[in-house]
């Protein structure tokens, strides 16, 4: 359910827009046209404009998962790392290996820069080495002092005539952790621009990226508002340099201006904290209110039944936009499985129902053994895959009625319904039997892994912290007595099952 001030603030929005409408349509048709036009200046400012900014991050954010997935393999690649631990005798070797991960993953560039050596080695070939104090290697110097895995920056390509391309920087330790260069893959900006072409023909509004300092990085392959060009500053744009006489410097939300012929225009600016840049939203207000003045001077009578059919429209879209981030914060965005919080309101349900009736209540933990082996041997990527799998098994084993939960990392939990210890037992025998008989898939190959299950019991005085407890003190003992079996918190040995 959405949080009772959430559900208050919708619905004071929206009979506060109703009553401003009746009150205009009441007066005359000069004050029906200002609460109209006043409830559309609303809704483009704090609906449309923030709505089409957060779609462009979104797929901006779509757009960089890959690479960033593509660069932590290669930094964790064992023939890299051991290639630069050799000695980096045989550069055309890696070269190889780069032009493969660009020919696989298309990429525009991948690169590895040898912390030993200074040597930036791409695809083509040996591209230079690096000079601590040269300001085209400043990139170098920041990422060795990284607190984080990586960091995304855009620069100019020097490999492929200095085009401005969005780089991924890994760094990369070798095996007793310590740091021995930065890999990663590079893509052009096209795709962006090729996104806010998109946006402004379905939107009917112009998008564009700036940078700390006011200065236009990115817009669409027509420019930007006013002629906006990469390049310019915005003290530079028609209107815009009055704006920033309030605002110095890009600040995150939405504002209004007025250009020099007389046409006002609201923007909408947000961080993109994964590029530094802010994204710019810029909507004029003219086109917005033509159908609306025109219906007005048509008809009063109409104008008051769109205004509550666009009402209508704005309720539902909200209502459905907070279903789906309800529905998105209590869901696994991997296996699609219940997360934790989504877990803690359907299990709280159940053990009021068990604690009510009472009926018996079963919760089993379960845990891959030595998943983080399978990560350092196949990849993340494997491991992901593994996880999607091994919750299909979870599915297939249990009820619809039971309760699964993907707890954190490779651990699940199960909560049976209705279910005796003896029947508890028999499902997870039956998943820590069929986990171990199933060869997992990922990229063709097969991978074998086992699981290792704790059972707990509901008792009188539990809560669920308690009972969740005991299954993880079960759990515990399955992997100290040998992982791939099933430990009842239950005392009797013969619940122990290999």
């Amino acid at each position: 359910m959405p949080p009772r001030s959430a559900l208050f603030s919708q619905r004071s929005l929206i009979l506060t827009l109703l009553l401003l409408l009746a009150c205009g349509f009441l007066a005359t048709s000069l004050l029906s046209y200002f609460a109209s036009r006043s409830s559309i200046r609303d809704n483009i400012v704090n609906t449309e404009l923030p709505l089409t900014s957060d779609t462009v991050y979104s797929e901006i954010q779509k757009d960089l998962v890959r690479p960033i997935l593509v660069s932590s393999m290669m930094a964790h690649d064992t023939f890299l790392r051991d290639w630069a631990l050799a000695g980096e005798r045989d550069p055309a070797q890696v070269n190889r290996y780069l032009n493969e991960v660009m020919r696989q993953h298309h990429a525009y560039t991948a690169f590895f820069v040898s912390n030993t050596t200074g040597v930036y080695y791409q695809a083509k070939g040996v591209l230079k080495k690096i000079d601590p104090q040269a300001p085209r290697d400043a990139w170098y110097q920041r990422v060795l002092t990284l607190n984080t895995p990586y960091e995304i920056n855009v620069d100019l390509d020097m490999a492929n005539q200095d085009r401005l391309t969005v780089f991924i920087n890994y760094r990369v330790f070798d095996y007793d952790g310590k740091f021995i260069g930065v890999a990663g893959i590079g893509l052009t900006v096209e795709a962006v621009i090729r996104l806010i072409d998109d946006y402004q023909q379905r939107y009917q509004r112009r998008v564009f990226f700036v940078d700390r300092h006011g200065r236009v990085v990115l817009t669409g392959s027509s420019g930007g508002p006013h002629g906006a060009r990469s390049g310019q500053s915005l003290t530079e744009l028609d209107g815009l340099h009055n704006l920033l006489k309030q605002m110095p410097t890009p600040v995150s939300g939405s504002h209004e201006y007025r250009s020099s012929d007389g046409h006002s225009h609201f923007l909408n600016v947000r961080l993109v904290p994964e590029l530094n840049w802010f994204l710019f939203v810029d909507k004029r207000e003219d086109g917005a209110m033509d159908a609306i003045r025109q219906s007005l001077y048509l008809n009063l009578a109409i104008c008051a039944m769109i205004t509550l059919v666009v009402l209508s429209l704005l309720n539902a879209m909200v209502k459905r936009h907070q279903d789906n981030i309800e529905t998105l914060a209590t869901l696994d965005s991997l296996t699609g499985l219940p997360n934790r919080r989504g877990f803690d309101l359907l299990a709280a349900q159940a053990l009021q129902e068990a604690q009510r009736e009472p009926k018996p209540l079963i919760a089993l933990l379960i845990d891959l053994d030595h998943f983080k082996a399978l990560n350092d041997t196949h990849g993340h990527l494997a491991g992901d895959e593994v996880l999607c799998q091994f919750a299909q098994v979870l599915e297939d084993c249990l009820r619809h009625a039971d309760i699964i939960c993907r707890w954190g990392g490779e651990e699940f939990i199960v909560l049976l319904k209705d279910t005796d210890s003896h029947s508890a037992l028999a499902v997870a025998e039956k998943i820590r039997s069929k986990t171990e008989a199933l060869a997992f898939t990922y990229a063709g190959q097969p991978i074998h892994l086992t699981a290792s299950i704790g059972l707990s019991n509901l008792q009188a005085d539990d809560t669920l912290h308690s009972l969740i407890a005991r299954a993880d003190h079960a759990l515990y003992r399955a992997k100290q007595s040998g992982r791939n079996r099933v430990c009842s918190e239950m005392p009797r040995s013969d619940h122990e099952q290999p």
